[in-house]
């Protein structure tokens, strides 16, 4: 027996609570607590689930809420960021830290290689295809994750991946009430860049690089010193510039010292003229209200996020109605309506390009100035006395040579404007109280207009005389479902039968032309230029026809069990495997509930359940990435050839493609203890996904570079576990901490050819994961000379192999160096109100997993680069002096020891401060004069700091931990307020 007083004690704190003492953690309550809240709380919650609801510690799936308190204050873009450390077993990578792009979610692990594995949207009951930017935070009620069979297949096909299901508000019965929040903040990177070297340091060091380049047999170290001195500066292969002024023609003296008194006369760093510190300006209303029989939300919403890279950024416009009505006892019918118009700016930002402003800030060194330069340090001024942009016409050509982003991009464009329009609407009837038809429809409309343009002036366009390429982009889905459901109870026996029909049609357009020449500047559309380069368009059109159904049954609030059934019938394939077929079944022990538990006074809730289910997945890529809708098809694409028409082969029929199938195992357990002051979940899954969808690699002469086929196994295995705690608890002060973390073991079990190559630095093999490095192997450098080694595998004289070095790249072997996916992922959080005062913060983690930092590469040249920015880890170079180190020695001449290896592959192991919250609640005395039922004032921040080893690169990565000169993720510090009316 547990002591009574020490559970009604005004303070108490679990072991939990020393662990977090250090720690600052995740989301908040801005409400005043109230006395025994969490005693006369319910703790068997409603959850939405598909085509319903059901109470949480009965339902037999796996399934995790996020309320609306954690969703509508955070000052995110899209609502996919603010669900990072807040739900185990949900993996989310920002790719890229652009305002408006898009996060990467993965529920348990990634179930496929060739197909999607992107989880189901389902916003208000019906999947949804328009853009996630399109919806506000402010407007959403809870977030609910669909993880295991039992609880995602009654949507088929379109759930293997697992389904995140999104409630927008709506009306309350009671007086109209008004909520109005507005927020201003300004933004920076997250993470500062990678550290490099001074103009003084860049000199020495690249004076080093051409003496080691010039020395031989012929030339002496002293010569070459000679050498260098002479040609740093504007010999062949010298840096162009001369930043210390004409006193100092040879800055570096023959002994590779700076002379005395030589000082750089500028230094700009192109990191403060591409980057900056953005603003932040984001304004919600919204008004809701009801009677007894009808409610209605309807929301305004404004968003202005501008990057810290200049010429980018996000803004929004957004609008929402929802209506629901019992317009007769038996009939029950509603709308919800939501339009959203957005504006991106995006410069280039993924990619080596020199164009890449993100690549370009980092590349070029500060002693190359952004405005021309006298030789005295001055700037050099046009007939109106204004600065003159320098865009390096003699630099090197590692240095970006006529290329000056900050003079360019202004007259550029780089802007996505995208219209959704997303209407859903559903009538009920009643024909018995147990008895009820649910009709609804939904339409998804997106059209996306892309204008990119350079401009004749200046920059790379000006070689052109400019260029633009217009193109649009035209989706429409929709959705129409018929489900009956059927609910009664017989004493203590409960059933709920559901029984539906689904039809989902997809319709994408898309049409992209680009023209050169502009005969005239600050004219943007294609009609003004006279070159034309490429036109091109296309369609492609989808349908899903699906039947489906449920039962459930639970007898005396103890025992539960579920079996589901669905069939899918996809366009992708052809008519004889057209038909697919999913199934759950799940069970249900509300221990808590049996006498023998009862008496033992200690458990709240003791809930056990388990399920197991099939899936299927039709959504086959192609190599690019993009959608393959005709997968059973044979493909073919026009060709000029000499003028003439032609067609080619791009795809082979393959009639024999099927479904690839998912099987779902999930274990777990429910408790809560201590007037539920510390609740918790322990869940175990096993998701097997079989005949893979799986374009294999076919030898080029074949005339195709790879044919969809039905091939390998994989296994995604892992445990998952919540906590949620309440230490303290009085009138006036509650402290919440919350704890959850997955683990996850992603194993491929089945190969037709045991392995294969994938891309350049992956390896697909059985007993591996998907993102398994295959690379060669980074030995070190030689102290003998300075040269980089690599491992190398030869033969001897006896024709056995025999491990070895080698200081050329291409001997080097390629060997497995560990897996991109992280073995554990969680959240930390905590949340304090005291009287008017909330706090909240969460800190997220990853433990484990590589990253290979192909950015970092760029500027850890050997000197071979010469003009190419230089990291500050270059100092520590191999010298005669210096021997025993990871940085070769430097030369001009290249040795190849920046390719991809293990020497820049990283550990993923990192932690960050992702929310910090805090916030004040007027005494209602002081305006509830006015009409205002609440006004809070509060400030916040996200990605407020981050915790890890190798500095300068942003942790959250691509999830086949392969960095591309990303925008990096961005710190948002934001102050607002919000009223209620």
């Amino acid at each position: 027996m547990i002591n009574k007083k020490l559970i009604n004690s005004k303070i108490w704190i679990p072991p939990v609570a020393a662990f977090f003492l250090g720690i600052v953690s995740v989301s908040g309550q801005n409400s005043k607590p109230k006395k025994d809240t969490l005693k006369e709380k319910e703790i068997d919650e409603v959850v939405v689930v598909a085509y319903g609801k059901a109470k949480r510690n009965s339902y037999t799936g796996s399934v995790a809420t996020i309320s609306s308190d954690k969703i509508n204050n955070r000052p995110v873009t899209n609502i996919t960021k603010a669900l990072d450390g807040q739900v185990p077993g949900v993996q989310i990578t920002g790719a890229s830290g652009q305002p408006g792009a898009i996060s990467t979610i993965r529920i348990r692990g990634v179930g496929s290689v060739s197909a999607s594995s992107d989880p189901l949207y389902v916003v208000d009951g019906i999947p949804f295809d328009g853009n996630l930017n399109s919806i506000s935070p402010s407007d959403i009620e809870s977030i609910s994750v669909l993880k295991d069979a039992t609880a995602s297949a009654l949507y088929g096909s379109r759930g293997a991946n697992g389904i995140i299901i999104i409630t927008t508000k709506s009306g309350k019965k009671g007086e109209a009430k008004v909520n109005f929040n507005i927020s201003q903040g300004f933004s920076n990177r997250a993470v500062k860049d990678y550290e490099q070297v001074n103009t003084d340091q860049y000199f020495q060091l690249y004076w080093e690089a051409m003496r080691n380049g010039y020395q031989s047999k012929q030339i002496s170290a002293q010569q070459a010193g000679q050498m260098a001195s002479d040609n740093l500066i504007y010999g062949p292969g010298g840096l162009s510039i001369n930043p210390y002024g004409a006193n100092y023609p040879k800055p570096v003296g023959p002994d590779g010292k700076l002379l005395p008194g030589a000082k750089a006369l500028w230094n700009d760093d192109w990191r403060d003229i591409l980057q900056r510190v953005a603003s932040r300006n984001q304004v919600d209303l919204d008004i809701s209200g009801g009677s007894d029989k009808s409610n209605y939300f309807f929301s305004l919403g404004y968003l202005d996020d501008k990057g810290m890279a200049i010429e980018s950024g996000f803004k929004r416009y957004n609008t929402r109605l929802k209506i629901n009505s019992e317009v007769k006892s038996w009939l029950n019918v509603g709308v919800n309506l939501s339009y959203t118009n957005s504006i991106q700016q995006a410069p280039p930002s993924s990619d080596s390009k020199a164009s890449n402003i993100i690549h370009a800030a980092r590349s070029i060194p500060s002693f190359y100035p952004y405005y021309e330069r006298n030789d005295d340090g001055s700037y050099v001024l046009d007939k109106e006395g204004n600065k003159i942009y320098d865009f390096g016409k003699y630099r090197p050509t590692a240095a970006l040579q006529n290329q000056n982003a900050a003079a360019s991009l202004p007259l550029d464009k780089n802007e996505n404007k995208e219209d959704n329009f997303s209407g859903k609407g559903f009538m009920e009837l009643t024909f018995l109280p147990e008895l009820k038809f649910r009709s609804s429809f939904s339409v998804d409309l997106v059209n996306y207009n892309g204008h990119l343009y350079s401009n004749p002036l200046l920059g790379q366009g000006s070689e052109i005389g400019g260029s633009v390429t217009r193109s649009n982009n035209r989706t429409l889905s929709y959705t129409t479902s018929n489900i009956l459901t059927y609910d009664k109870r017989f004493g203590k026996h409960h059933v709920n039968v559901l029984a539906g029909h689904e039809f989902y049609k997809y319709d994408y357009q898309t049409i992209s032309g680009t023209r050169n020449n502009f005969s005239l500047p600050y004219y943007y559309e294609p009609d003004a230029a006279s070159l034309l380069v490429s036109f091109s368009g296309n369609s492609d059109k989808l349908s899903l026809l699906s039947f489906l159904g449920k039962v459930e049954y639970d007898y005396a609030n103890k025992y539960f069990i579920s079996a589901s059934g669905r069939a899918d019938a996809s366009s992708r394939f052809s008519p004889d495997n057209r038909w697919g077929r999913f199934w759950s079944v799940g069970g249900s022990w509300k221990v808590s509930n049996e006498d023998f538990i009862k008496d033992l006074n200690f458990f709240n809730l003791l809930t056990l359940r388990a399920s197991y289910g099939g899936q299927g997945n039709d959504k086959l890529l192609r190599p690019n990435g993009l959608p393959l809708y005709y997968a059973y098809q044979e493909l073919y694409r026009n060709q000029n050839l000499g003028g003439e028409a032609g067609t080619t082969l791009e795809k082979a029929r393959t009639e024999d493609l099927k479904w690839e199938t998912n099987l779902n195992l999930n274990v777990g357990l429910e408790f809560a203890i201590l007037n539920n002051r510390i609740k918790g979940n322990i869940e175990y899954f096993q998701r097997k996904s079989q005949d893979l969808l799986f374009n294999m690699p076919v030898a080029p002469s074949v005339g195709i570079s790879d044919f969809p086929m039905n091939i390998g196994t994989i296994k995604n295995t892992g445990f998952e576990f919540s906590l949620f705690t309440t230490p303290i608890r009085n009138d006036n002060f509650q402290w919440n901490v919350d704890l959850n973390l997955s683990t996850l073991n992603n194993t491929i079990t089945k190969l037709p050819a045991g392995s294969i190559v994938s891309g350049t630095t992956k390896l697909l093999r059985e007993g591996g994961s998907v993102y398994d490095f295959f690379i060669p192997e980074w030995v070190g450098v030689d102290p003998t000379n300075g040269n980089p080694l690599w491992k190398t595998i030869y033969k001897d004289a006896n024709g056995n192999s025999v491990e070895g070095t080698t200081s050329e790249y291409g001997k080097a072997v390629k060997t497995l160096q560990g897996s991109a996916l992280p073995k554990v992922t969680g959240g930390i959080s905590t949340s304090i109100t005291y009287k008017n005062f909330d706090f909240s913060g969460l800190l997220t983690f990853k433990i484990g997993g590589k990253i290979l930092d192909t950015d970092y590469t760029s500027i850890m040249h050997n000197g071979s680069a010469g003009g190419r920015s230089w990291s500050a880890e270059m100092l520590n170079r191999w010298t005669p002096e210096n021997r025993y180190t990871d940085v070769p020695a430097l030369s001009t001449t290249t040795n190849n020891w920046t390719s991809t290896s293990s020497r820049f592959l990283y550990s993923g192991t990192y932690a960050r401060l992702k929310n910090v919250s805090l916030g004040y609640t007027l005494p209602s005395d002081y305006f509830e004069k006015i009409g205002l039922k609440k006004f809070r004032i509060y400030v916040q921040a996200e990605n407020l700091l981050t915790f890890y080893k190798h500095k300068g690169m942003d942790p959250e990565q691509a999830l086949d931990g392969t960095t591309y000169y990303r925008y990096p993720a961005m710190r948002t510090i934001t102050f607002g307020l919000q009223a209620t009316l």
